[in-house]
Order: structure tokens, then C-alpha cells, then sequence
């Protein structure tokens, strides 16, 4: 009997070495995937604390399981984040293996970025071969904002992966005819709705409708068959939202974002409805539709955390673009061309010379151009994901055309290719309809369009390509779409290198002329592959080079993009504010702290972030993301004070938060604190100025855009000091050094180090919310 057992042991055995010496190997995607972890890996190092509002989070989950299962974005679990856990689960497991580090909560990122160029491959190999899989996945490889989301801790490169592998499920579905594959597929989009909520539906109509189309069954199966997949849907859409909203709120953080402490008014008012129609909630006013008229509503806006402060006299609440971009409108300085800096959010390049209109106050972070049917062929989105657009859009045309089959007694009738062709239509046109139309959503969501963009253009590349060489009807297509595409491309380059674009016109035009005329005056063109070739190399040159800049420039910035503005910054790495600790507030707090809960409490979580990560202690964001949400009354607030949990509030500049009551009893009632480098005094009367003083390299004080001044007064505290922005030069616009058009790569590989180093020390950087502030003591409210 064990004899036998043993044979077959190795009978298997043997059959599993003999399938892997017979795998036959597709080199192409083996290089093709080698340039996808290149670009979405190397530099990471450089990644700094990644986008700290999950960086900390991270952090917080690693304390226990409550928090990982909540997604608590302190370690005391007082409040989450305003998305689902699922990716952050990931990132947690990769920094409990490998440590907090920007490179290590960035990793999953990375690696599902490269499963998804292996997904799309796979799934469009099935169907139409290895090149067109190829192409298609080369295309996904080097989309810029692919490259860019890969490279952070953000939700979305693990989102697109997931969704592709729902597709590929479905997909074996229809080609075993298994249900179960069908139920598995539809099971994880209710999986990715807890990665990014409703983000993750988009894709429903290409699933039901391509099941509907391709499914080799009956009408009335395919109703049961995708009424039980609905029903796999809804069960794991639902398990973790339900989980948290059916717990008492005591015994569970407040869910950040949400107007009610509940998931599922989470899911379908902030990261729901409000992108459609205009964000009303969770991030401090009303965003209407972007690249329209702004509404009275829109002068209390408040941008993502990272924000340079405007210096307009106008108002104190006017709308602030995120760090990294310039506001076009201050009185004495003229717009600048685009430019990030590594270490804030950057801004997602416009393309226009002159700053794009500031959609709801946000810059680059919130400037999505204006909604109609062209507005992701528009300067504000298109070098973000739409270099090769009109290759996908002609190339369904052309794909529709070639895979007609000659018995076909109409010419709308379905193929199996056509109906491939239909799941990717389906994945396109819904999600590209959103966008167009949509209020309110960052640049980088586009990455949702990549893979269809990606698999269209692959297919339609390789049928224009064989409809021109058989000299098809058809043929005109192919230059058609190249010529069109160079035009597309020049008009985006022209703002970055007006000579290079007219270079890449005259090349695409030049490329064009044999494309357009050989069909008509050669007698074969089965051989003539060169001028094909050449012409996709053309148009593949800007796109590719953009894709570069994030792997270039290290970045991995809270608010992705990618562009040759990245390539001018200096700093450590990006991430949404990633500002800086001040060591001395940070000493006082944990020499007085003694037995209280919290290291102190503030407005936001960009001011509590980075204490999070440096200390890994508890940090009360009391207004969530932004310090708008109402996670806490007075008079919990004073209970935490009387039983001593909380000691310290420090205010962090943020004004018109949800928080207004707690805060002006705060400044009422408790002391505040006067910190220096070389001591640290309190003050029992109830005025005092306040004075936060660190030294540094030959650096202004923290956010100081000028020589220090005097403290600020007593009227002012509780706002931080005016130069809130990084220095360089008014407004935050950086100053290049005197006497230099431009720095050199040594020059700038200097100043990352030098800047690394300051940064390493608790020393200023480039400033952001928290920098400076003012301390209270709450400890003596009740003595």
C-alpha cells in the first residue's frame, strides 16, 4: 500500500516538472514586466512617509486587531480614515513584516500595479493573441498615472487590480461555462468595494453585460446564473460595512468622513453621490462643479493636507491650492509654470503656462478642467492618462471591423472577439461618462480608465496595423489615428518643450504621408512593417517619457501625478503634507504627558500624522481628515480633560473646522504654552504670546517664507503664522538660485540630502499644517 502511495506520489511528481519544462515562456511579457517594477519600484527609497494620512494609519493598525479591522487612523482608535480597510490590511501586513517605512506600506502598491500589466496581458491573450497582449499590456505599463499611483500607498493601483482579476474570473466563466467562476468574479467587486467603496461599481455594466452577451446558455439561466453572482455581490459588499455600523459607536472608532458615524452613508454620500454632484462634506465646504462658476460656499473651502497657504488679504478662508501649486490670482506674482515639490502633494500638471482655473480652490489636486464629453482629452487630465486615447477610440473601430466573420448575414453581429470587445466598451464608456461629467474627484481616479484604455488600444493597434497591410477599406484608420494622436500629443508637450512638440508634429505629419498613400500605390505591403513600427515609436516617445518623471524624481506623493514638474523638486520624497515633527514641541509633550491617553489633541490629521508615525502614540484628530467632521461634543471632550486622558491641545492653524465650540473653550479656559529651543516655560495668566523657535542648516524657521519676526500676538494665536508655505519666495512659489536658470542634477542631489537631512532631524522642511501652532494646557481647567 505505501509502495503504491509513493508511485503516485511521484507519478505527480513528475507531471509537475513536466508541465513546467513544457510552459513556453513569452519573453516580450517577461521584459515588459521587468519595466513595470522598474518604473513603479525604483527610488522608492525615496518615498519618505508615502501619503502620512495612511501612513499613519498604517502605524495605528499594527497596534491591534480593533484598529486593523476599523482601519483606526490613531493607536487609540478615537477615529478612521474616510475609506474601507481592505488595501490598508495589505500595507499593514507588509509593514508588520518589514517595519514602517515608506518603501514598505508603498510595496503592495507596487506589486499589484505589476499583476495588473499581467492581468490585462492575460485576458486580452485569450481572445486576440500574444501581440495585441503584448501592445496592450506595454500601454498599462507605461500610462503616466499608472506609474505614479503604483508607486504610493494610495487605494487605487490595489483597487485596478482587483477589479481585473473580477474580470478574469468572469472571463473563465464564459469560457469553462463553470457558475462558479462567474460567482467568485462578482464576490470581488463586493471585495473591492471595501478597498475604495463605490469607485469599485463602475465596472458592474461591463460584467453583466458581457456575461449577458458571451454566456452559452439560455436567457433564463443567465437571469438565475447572474441573480445568485448579484447576491455574492451584495454579501461581500456588505459584510464589513454592516460589521461596523451594526457595533456601538462606543465601542468602535468614529468613521471618518461620514456625517453620522456610519459606513454606508460613508460609502454613498462622501465617496458617493457627492463625486457626482459636488462635494458637500469632508473637506471643510462645498465643491461645485469643477471648471464652473464657484459658489459662495467655496470661500470656506479647505485643500487636502499639505496646502500652501495663500497670502491674500482678501480672506483667511479663500480656497488654497495643495502644496506643489501655485495660485495664479496673488497680487504681485506672476504665474509660474507647474512645479511640485517632493515632500507635499504635488500638483497634477496642467499642461497651460497659466495656472488652470482653480476648480473649487484645489489647483492641481482638484483642477479636473471642465466637465463635457472632451474634458479627459483637456490639458488638466489628458497627460495624466490620455496620450494614446484616440488610439483606443479609433482602434474600436477598427477592432469592430476586422473580427467580422464572413458568414455574418449582418454586420453588428457577435463574434467572440466582439464580445471581448464589449466587455472593455463596457468598462470604457461608463466610467469615462463619469469623469466627464463628475463634480468632484482627483486627477489620479483615472487611473479606473487604464486598463480598458490599455486593452483597446492594444487590439486596435494590431488590427489597423494588419487592416492597412492587407490594404483594407479599413487601412485609413491607421494614420488617421497616428496623425491624430501626434496633434494630441504636441498640444500637451507644448507647455513643457514647445520644441519638442513641434518636432513630434512634423514627425507624426512626416510618418503620416506614407501611411496615408502606400495602400493605394504599392502592389504588397505584407513586408512593409518598418513605417508602422516607426510611427508607434513616435507616439509612444512623449507618453513613455512622462511615465519616467515619478521613477525619476523618487516620488510618491499623496496626490499622484506624473510630469516633468516632478523632475524640479527638491525634498524627500511626497506625501499629503508629510510635514515635519518641531522636536521641541514634541519633547515637552513627552516629558508632561505622564499617564494621559492622548499626546495631545488637534484640529486635523495632517497635524497629528506626523507624530503618529515618529512616536507611534495616540494623536486626537479631532475633526478627522480636514477637521471638518463632528466626531466629538464638548462634553466628551471635557470628560476626557476632567479623567485626564487628554492633557494637551495643540492648535495647528486649521480654522473653520466642526470643532469651533471645543476650541474657543479651549482658548478660554486653558493655558497656554510658551516653547523654546533652549527652555520651556507655561504661563498662569490667561494671555501669552506664544514662541515655537528650532534651529536649523542656515534655514528660516519652520513654514517662514522670511526673515524671523517678532511673535505673533495674542490676538493671533491659535492660527499658525502667515508663512505657512515653503520657502523660497512669496506665496510659496519657488525661488530658483540667484544667478542659475536652472540646477544642475548635482545640484539637486545636494539639496534632497541636505533637505533629508534637516528632515531627519525634526528640523523645518517645507513646511505644512502643523508646523506651527499654539499649545495649551488643558490640565489646569479643572485643579
Amino acid at each position: 500500500m505505501e509502495s503504491k502511495n509513493l508511485r503516485r506520489e511521484t507519478r505527480r511528481q513528475n507531471n509537475f516538472f513536466d508541465k513546467l519544462r513544457n510552459i513556453k515562456y513569452d519573453y516580450w511579457l517577461i521584459a515588459i514586466l521587468i519595466l513595470a517594477a522598474f518604473l513603479y519600484a525604483w527610488n522608492i527609497w525615496e518615498a519618505g512617509e508615502a501619503n502620512n494620512f495612511y501612513t499613519a494609519a498604517i502605524v495605528s493598525m499594527t497596534k491591534s486587531f480593533k484598529n486593523f479591522w476599523y482601519a483606526s487612523f490613531d493607536p487609540a482608535g478615537f477615529i478612521t480614515v474616510d475609506k474601507p480597510p481592505v488595501a490598508l490590511w495589505f500595507m499593514t501586513i507588509s509593514a508588520k513584516i518589514f517595519g514602517v517605512h515608506g518603501w514598505s506600506v508603498v510595496l503592495p502598491s507596487i506589486l499589484f500595479g505589476i499583476g495588473s500589466v499581467y492581468l490585462i496581458y492575460n485576458l486580452v491573450s485569450k481572445r486576440f493573441g500574444k501581440i495585441p497582449a503584448r501592445i496592450a499590456a506595454l500601454i498599462m505599463t507605461l500610462t503616466p498615472i499608472v506609474v505614479a499611483d503604483s508607486r504610493t500607498n494610495n487605494m487605487d493601483a490595489t483597487l485596478v487590480f482587483f477589479l481585473l482579476l473580477s474580470v478574469w474570473f468572469v472571463q473563465k466563466a464564459v469560457l469553462k461555462q463553470q457558475q462558479r467562476f462567474l460567482w467568485i468574479g462578482f464576490a470581488l467587486v463586493g471585495f473591492s468595494f471595501n478597498i475604495k467603496m463605490l469607485q469599485a461599481f463602475m465596472i458592474l455594466p461591463a460584467l453583466y453585460l458581457y456575461y449577458w452577451l458571451s454566456a452559452q446558455v439560455n436567457w433564463k439561466k443567465k437571469i438565475m446564473h447572474l441573480s445568485i453572482a448579484t447576491v455574492f455581490l451584495a454579501v461581500f459588499t456588505l459584510i464589513w460595512p454592516l460589521s461596523v455600523d451594526m457595533t456601538n459607536s462606543s465601542n468602535r472608532p468614529y468613521e471618518g468622513g461620514s456625517e453620522t458615524n456610519s459606513a454606508l452613508e460613508l460609502a454613498f454620500g462622501y465617496n458617493g453621490t457627492q463625486r457626482l454632484l459636488g462635494q458637500t462634506t469632508g473637506t471643510g465646504g462645498a465643491f461645485p462643479g469643477m471648471g464652473n462658476k464657484s459658489s459662495k460656499n467655496s470661500k470656506s473651502m479647505t485643500p487636502p493636507s499639505g496646502s500652501k497657504k495663500s497670502n491674500s488679504k482678501k480672506s483667511n478662508n479663500a480656497p488654497m491650492p495643495p502644496s506643489g501649486t501655485k495660485k495664479s490670482s496673488s497680487k504681485g506674482n506672476p504665474p509660474a509654470k507647474p512645479s511640485s515639490k517632493k515632500g507635499n502633494a504635488p500638483s497634477i500638471p496642467s499642461g497651460n503656462k497659466k495656472q488652470g482655473t482653480m476648480t473649487g480652490g484645489g489647483g492641481g489636486a482638484f483642477n479636473i478642467g471642465t466637465a463635457g464629453p472632451f474634458r479627459l482629452l483637456q490639458k488638466e487630465l489628458g497627460p495624466q492618462i490620455s496620450w494614446l486615447m484616440l488610439l483606443a477610440v479609433f482602434g474600436v473601430i477598427s477592432s469592430y471591423a476586422y473580427f467580422r466573420n464572413s458568414k455574418m448575414k449582418k454586420w453588428y453581429a457577435l463574434t467572440p472577439q466582439r464580445k471581448e470587445l464589449w466587455l472593455w466598451l463596457g468598462w470604457l464608456v461608463p466610467v469615462g461618462g463619469f469623469f466627464s461629467v463628475a463634480s468632484f474627484f482627483h486627477p489620479y481616479y483615472t487611473i479606473m480608465l487604464a486598463p480598458a484604455m490599455a486593452a483597446l488600444a492594444g487590439i486596435g493597434i494590431y488590427t489597423m496595423i494588419k487592416q492597412w497591410r492587407e490594404k483594407s477599406l479599413w487601412s485609413m484608420l491607421l494614420p488617421i489615428s497616428i496623425l491624430a494622436t501626434s496633434i494630441l500629443q504636441a498640444w500637451y508637450l507644448n507647455d513643457y518643450y514647445p520644441t519638442l512638440s513641434w518636432i513630434l508634429l512634423i514627425a507624426g505629419i512626416i510618418i503620416s504621408i506614407p501611411l496615408f498613400v502606400l495602400p493605394w500605390i504599392a502592389i504588397k505591403l505584407k513586408n512593409k512593417r518598418v513605417w508602422p513600427i516607426t510611427a508607434l515609436i513616435i507616439v509612444m516617445l512623449a507618453p513613455t517619457w512622462w511615465s519616467l518623471t515619478p521613477t525619476l524624481a523618487g516620488s510618491s506623493d499623496g496626490i499622484p501625478s506624473a510630469g516633468p514638474s516632478l523632475l524640479s523638486s527638491v525634498g524627500g520624497g511626497g506625501g499629503m503634507g508629510n510635514s515635519q515633527v518641531d522636536t521641541t514641541l514634541l519633547k515637552y509633550l513627552q516629558k508632561h504627558q505622564g499617564n494621559a491617553e492622548y499626546l495631545f489633541a488637534t484640529d486635523d490629521s495632517s497635524t497629528a500624522a506626523p507624530y503618529i508615525i515618529k512616536t507611534g502614540e495616540a494623536v486626537m484628530a479631532m475633526g478627522g481628515f480636514n477637521g471638518t467632521d463632528k466626531a466629538i461634543t464638548l462634553k466628551q471632550f471635557k470628560k476626557l480633560v476632567k479623567e485626564g486622558k487628554v492633557k494637551y491641545y495643540y492648535s495647528g492653524g486649521k480654522t473653520g473646522g466642526s470643532n469651533n465650540q471645543i476650541v474657543n473653550w479651549i482658548k478660554k479656559h486653558a493655558k497656554k504654552v510658551t516653547l523654546s529651543s533652549s527652555n520651556t516655560q507655561t504661563n498662569n495668566s490667561s494671555s501669552v504670546t506664544v514662541a515655537s523657535k528650532t534651529k536649523s542648516n542656515g534655514q528660516m524657521p519652520s513654514g517662514s517664507t522670511n526673515p524671523p519676526s517678532k511673535p505673533s500676538s495674542s490676538s493671533n494665536t491659535g492660527n499658525a503664522p502667515s508663512g505657512n508655505a515653503p520657502s523660497g519666495g512669496p506665496n510659496g512659489n519657488s525661488q530658483k538660485p540667484t544667478g542659475k536658470k536652472k540646477l544642475t542634477k548635482k545640484q539637486l542631489k545636494k539639496m534632497k540630502k541636505s533637505m533629508k537631512k534637516s528632515m531627519k532631524n525634526g528640523q523645518p522642511g517645507q513646511g505644512g499644517p502643523g508646523q506651527s501652532g499654539t499649545l495649551y494646557d488643558l490640565s489646569s481647567i479643572y485643579k
